[in-house]
């Protein structure tokens, strides 16, 4: 029960926010936010690394008619996202909200709640549920604190959210009624008997709908206004754990569900991947504004992922899971240290921010954190960012050596965008008429500082980030035939059809 104790005690604490006195609002979010990171942690400190399988399984039946059963289980594909998502949301609940702090909380605590039991499901009805619950509080989350264009933002983002939705459950039940299942649930579903057409159709409409949560090129267009428009902690919680959820579902339900199909698209996946990374990268150089330039580079490193994932390399496969986590941390301190600067210099423009370096008068720490976010986030050795992208690299190379120095060209433009952000903001000469900027208070700088020091142990010990994913991956690529078995398995047919 101790992962629907992971649920319950966010859920419950959500509840808690519309009885309690104002001032045992914050206090009791923290403390279930961080009983609920504590748990997730304690739980991965206890998977077994040499188990492949499902662990700390549930199961109860619930709806068997409609094949609904609640099933939870993790892996270590899941439980370190669970961990990132947990952390992130005690970062983003001490950090809190002044306006509504009530209902902020209560958002907040549910979304956590949903992308915990999504991670975590293993029915995948119940997936959807899940999937499903985190629209309504991101939804009100980016509407009631975003900026001047929330509205826009909000309602896009509702849209595409849902389309994903809707196009991933339509799969789920066609996979269930083709294959005359028992239920819906993961271990029941036998797919490898359907026509290869079949398995086409049913991959195609999941990458598509996992596309949009990503989000891939060309289906990015809510991701810049999102993100843009949201405040700090939904900024955070958007690109740091929402978007992997579309990264999990493509390894969880499109390699794990179509192996064979997997491999015959890898091709063409690799080449959305490379125009997605070049795309986000160029598109983040053009900005002038740092937190839309930031956004846009979340879309090119989403990239490595769906690389790493099509060219389906045991090394390729444990670097996807690494990015998913290094990922979410360095676009988190990004967007952290990008909120300080708006708050207090009251802009996000190049052109106008200049000089925050400043030991006396500018934003030093902030500066600092801001410029070693940049160097992970561009692969500086000894930093998170290079342990990911190596890996996707080295394990991409052999099976699309073009792509993969599409990416590394991207990696590149990455550090051009940053060195552009780093040199207007950082560097240069305050305007001495103006420029007497607040102090940052040691408690915002705290977030900032632990995920920094994240950043570097992980960066420096990279074992610790890769160690939970080496046994799942190994399992995962094992099912996916290579390119040669795919042409001897399709050469018989081939010769027929010629005679």
């Amino acid at each position: 029960m101790l992962l629907t104790l992971l649920i319950l005690i966010s859920a419950l604490a959500a509840l808690l926010m519309s009885v309690l006195p104002e001032r045992l609002l914050r206090p009791v979010a923290l403390a279930g936010a961080a009983v609920t990171f504590g748990l997730s942690a304690w739980l991965l400190s206890q998977l077994d690394l040499q188990q492949a399988g499902l662990q700390f399984p549930e199961f109860t039946p619930w709806l068997p008619p409609l094949g609904l059963n609640y099933s939870l289980g993790v892996d270590g594909l899941s439980l370190p996202l669970i961990v990132l998502g947990t952390f992130l949301t005690l970062l983003v609940i001490f950090n809190g909200e002044k306006s509504s702090p009530r209902l902020f909380y209560a958002l907040v605590l549910v979304a956590n709640a949903g992308i915990i039991g999504a991670l975590a499901a293993q029915n995948l009805l119940l997936f959807v549920l899940f999937y499903e619950v985190e629209l309504v509080p991101f939804y009100l989350l980016l509407l009631m604190w975003g900026g001047q264009r929330r509205e826009r933002a909000a309602v896009k983002f509702l849209i595409y959210t849902a389309i994903s939705g809707i196009l991933i459950l339509a799969t789920f039940l066609a996979m269930g009624w083709l294959t005359h299942a028992p239920s819906f649930d993961y271990g029941d579903l036998q797919l490898a008997a359907l026509a290869p057409t079949t398995q086409a159709i049913l991959l195609a409409l999941l990458v598509l709908g996992f596309g949009i949560k990503i989000p891939l090129v060309p289906l990015h267009s809510w991701l810049p206004d999102a993100y843009v428009e949201a405040s700090t902690p939904t900024a955070i919680l958007l690109g740091g754990i929402l978007a992997k959820l579309g990264t999990y579902g493509l390894v969880r339900f499109a390699v794990g569900l179509f192996p064979e199909t997997w491999g015959s698209f890898a091709s063409v996946l690799a080449i959305v991947a490379a125009a997605s990374i070049l795309y986000g990268a160029l598109a983040a150089i053009a900005q002038k504004d740092i937190k839309r330039m930031v956004a846009y580079s979340s879309i090119g490193h989403m990239g490595y992922v769906l690389l790493a994932l099509a060219a389906h390399t045991h090394l390729s496969m444990v670097g996807a899971i690494a990015q998913m986590i290094s990922h979410g941390l360095i676009l988190a301190l990004l967007f952290y240290l990008v909120g300080i600067i708006e708050t207090k210099v009251g802009t996000r423009e190049l052109d106008v921010l200049n000089g925050l370096l400043n030991p006396l008068r500018g934003l030093p720490t902030t500066s600092a954190l801001l410029i070693l976010g940049g160097m992970a986030s561009a692969g500086i050795p000894g930093l998170v960012g290079f342990v990911a992208e190596f890996l996707v690299f080295q394990g991409s190379y052999a099976i699309f050596p073009i792509p993969t120095l599409v990416a590394v060209v991207g990696t590149g433009l990455t550090a051009v965008y940053f060195v552009i952000l780093l040199n207007r903001t950082c560097f240069g000469r305050l305007d001495n008429a103006t420029a007497y900027y607040p102090r940052v208070l040691w408690s915002e700088k705290l977030p900032a500082l632990v995920l920094t020091l994240l950043i570097l142990v992980l960066g420096v010990q990279p074992t610790w980030l890769v160690r939970w994913s080496e046994t799942i991956s190994q399992k995962l690529v094992a099912a996916i035939p290579t390119t040669t078995e795919i042409v001897a398995s399709i050469a018989p047919s081939l010769s027929s059809t010629h005679n």
